[in-house]
């Protein structure tokens, strides 16, 4: 069974902003697959190449990701006509690069908002010879179909869940864990990216998790999601999600 606690904070779209992108790989997006948020192969956990690295102002040591952006270019010869704007999510981090200016390399370099967009990504909005175009963005809902996927790892004393396809804000600030015997909620520790881990026994137990965005503070609660004899290595699905 599957429960959702509501507070009706449906994720609202934010107001445009002004910033640059550039592009990190290429047509495959090899170099896109895993990344600082922990979803791996981005085919297999459903965001495919429309992503995008954030600048560390932006990723929020790692609690924007899964978030959503639309970004168009602006300003720019390189622009594509009709100035198309294209949706992306936040996979990966693009750290600073001290060694160069921040107007000249070091793009990613705080205070800087930046993407470093996968290349297909990036070919939607601009040429990709332009190396780097301004740009404009904003967050937006995210627009996933079916519930969250929570994808285990760990061993019988320490359970590390990354969670993927989280709709609404994408993003998360607090996450609990509770077995059918250890009649309470266990509060999980926020690990790296995406992930969130517990020091418990949990082993041999159906697991529940309770969930609450970053961005809205909506809280869910997903019952059941792994049965009793759940592995590492396994993805298991629940059919509730944020708006």
């Amino acid at each position: 069974m599957m429960i959702m606690e509501s507070t009706d904070a449906m994720f609202q779209t934010k107001p445009w902003s002004y910033s640059h992108a550039t592009f990190y790989g290429d047509e495959t997006g090899r170099e896109t697959m895993g990344g600082a948020c922990g979803y791996g192969n981005l085919f297999a956990s459903g965001y495919g190449l429309a992503t995008a690295a954030l600048s560390s102002t932006l990723y929020k040591n790692g609690f924007a990701c899964g978030s959503c952006f639309q970004i168009k270019c602006t300003n720019s010869k390189w622009c594509n006509p009709g100035t198309p704007y294209t949706t992306v999510t936040a996979t990966n981090l693009c750290p600073p690069n001290w060694y160069q200016d921040s107007n000249n390399g070091g793009w990613c370099n705080p205070p800087r908002a930046h993407f470093d967009m996968a290349k297909p990504a990036f070919m939607k909005i601009a040429q990709w010879k332009a190396g780097i175009v301004p740009v404009m963005y904003r967050r937006v809902p995210c627009a996933r179909k079916g519930g969250m996927n929570f994808s285990f790892q760990g061993n019988g004393y320490w359970l590390l869940v990354y969670v993927m396809n989280v709709g609404g804000g994408g993003d998360i600030s607090q996450m609990w864990v509770k077995g059918s015997k250890t009649g309470k909620w266990i509060s999980m520790s926020h690990n790296w990216g995406a992930s969130y881990q517990a020091f418990a026994v949990l082993g041999g137990q159906a697991l529940s998790f309770k969930i609450t965005s970053y961005s809205t503070k909506e809280t869910i609660i997903a019952y059941n999601v792994a049965p009793p004899n759940w592995s590492t290595g396994m993805t298991y699905k629940c059919s509730v999600n944020f708006r």
